[in-house]
C-alpha cells in the first residue's frame, strides 16, 4: 500500500515536473502591479462559480532574499478582499511555493511565460486528496483587458496543460476593487 501512495506521488511530481519556467526569469521585471484576467482551474467545484469570478488585482513585491510579497485584491459578495501571499523563492529562477492557510498546506507557483510589461501565464499546482492545477493569465497593461491574441495563447495553454475547456474564463473587470480614492 505505501508503495502505491509513493508511486502516484512520484508520477503526479513528474507530470508537475515537466513545467518550465520562463527563460532567465527575471523578479526584479516581473514585479508591479498585474490584473488577473483568465483563469482556468481543474477543480469540478469551480465551474458552477464561474460567472461570479471578476478580475482581480495583485501587487508583486520582490524582497532582497529573491522571495517576494503578493498582495491581491478579490471582489467578492461581501466587498472587495485583500489578501497577503509570501512567495518562496525554489532553486529555478520563476518557481515559487507558498503556504495555503485556507487549504493548510504549501503550493507550488511557476511563471511559465511573460513578457514583463503586458502579460504573464502562471501555473498553480497543489496535490490535495487528488492533484489540483491552476492556470492563470495576468495582464499589467494598467487596466483590465489584454489583447485578443494574448487571451487566445492563454486558453491554448489550458487545454495544454488538461484543464477542461468549460473551466477557462475571461471574467469581466471588477468595479472599484481595490478601492480608489483618498486613503486607499
Amino acid at each position: 500500500m505505501t508503495m502505491t501512495v509513493a508511486m502516484v506521488m512520484l508520477c503526479m511530481m513528474m507530470v508537475h515536473a515537466n513545467v518550465k519556467p520562463q527563460k532567465d526569469f527575471n523578479l526584479q521585471k516581473f514585479a508591479g502591479k498585474w490584473y488577473r484576467v483568465g483563469v482556468a482551474y481543474d477543480s469540478p467545484s469551480f465551474v458552477p462559480f464561474r460567472s461570479k469570478i471578476k478580475a482581480s488585482m495583485g501587487t508583486i513585491a520582490p524582497l532582497p532574499n529573491g522571495n517576494a510579497n503578493l498582495t491581491m485584491w478579490e471582489a467578492t459578495p461581501f466587498g472587495c478582499v485583500s489578501k497577503k501571499y509570501q512567495y518562496e523563492r525554489a532553486s529555478v529562477p520563476g518557481q515559487f511555493t507558498y503556504f495555503s492557510a485556507r487549504h493548510n498546506m504549501v503550493k507550488d507557483i511557476t511563471v511559465v511565460e511573460t513578457n514583463y510589461t503586458d502579460y504573464a501565464m502562471v501555473l498553480k499546482h497543489k496535490v490535495f486528496n487528488r492533484e489540483y492545477t491552476q492556470a492563470a493569465l495576468y495582464g499589467e497593461t494598467r487596466s483590465q483587458i489584454v489583447r485578443p491574441e494574448v487571451v487566445q495563447k492563454f486558453k491554448t495553454f489550458a487545454l495544454s496543460r488538461g484543464l477542461p475547456r468549460e473551466s477557462i474564463v475571461i471574467p469581466p473587470p471588477a468595479e472599484n476593487c481595490p478601492p480608489s480614492g483618498p486613503g486607499h
